[in-house]
């Protein structure tokens, strides 16, 4: 592999990231660095203490055609493509931008955040039975360690608006014999779809299984 470019352009982002711009600096913007994959990455994330990273752009590199690339995700069919940056300047200009759009993207007023969990259940709870929802697929299991705990998702679409609706069940069987239930909804539109495809798709390596949170092998 040739990576004489990339480490190159990794020292180059270190002494510049932090002059792309007063608010980068402001949101703690940092840069990781995975040189041992099969195409080492850039992540890209803000942080402001242990559990608070948000990750908001990562770039790859081709070592055998020696090209720094971002991943697309076409949101009519869902195809993944890849785009060139050619040199310094255009990563630069590509990681301010995402780096803006994931600030403008986060910006809440926090007297927006007052419901407590125990309100946001029930006013869930309220909007789901006041709506109609085709369920496009029964649920299926995305995990399950038998006789503890089994998670389920169902895809649906809201048939006023057509926006997507993804049911999360979540099962918990006690030492009593008892089940704890617990359902949540997301709803997203087409657009975001295809954003939450890509995001998923770049940060996969990061994730842990739940055989590991579970205490399983």
């Amino acid at each position: 592999m040739h990576l004489e470019w990339f480490d190159r352009v990794c020292e180059e982002l270190q002494d510049s990231l932090n002059a792309i711009c007063e608010k980068y600096d402001d949101e703690n913007g940092r840069l990781a660095i995975e040189r041992g994959a099969k195409h080492p990455r850039l992540d890209f994330f803000t942080y402001s203490g242990e559990e608070d990273i948000d990750y908001f752009c990562t770039l790859y590199f081709d070592p055998y055609n020696e090209e720094f690339y971002f991943q697309t995700i076409d949101p009519e069919y869902g195809l993944t493509s890849k785009v060139l940056l050619d040199d310094i300047d255009d990563i630069l200009d590509y990681v301010h931008e995402s780096f803006h759009d994931y600030i403008e993207a986060d910006f809440i007023e926090t007297d927006d955040l007052e419901l407590s969990m125990d309100d946001e259940e029930e006013t869930d709870g309220r909007y789901f039975e006041e709506i109609e929802v085709e369920w496009e697929t029964p649920e299926v299991t995305a995990y399950m360690d038998e006789d503890e705990v089994e998670i389920t998702y169902q895809f649906g679409v809201v048939e006023e608006t057509g926006d997507g609706v993804l049911k999360r069940t979540n099962r918990i069987w006690t030492e009593d014999e008892g089940m704890i239930k617990d359902e949540s909804h997301f709803i997203f539109s087409k657009e975001e779809a295809s954003t939450i495809i890509a995001m998923i798709a770049s940060h996969m390596d990061s994730l842990t299984t739940l055989d590991a949170e579970y205490g399983q092998d």
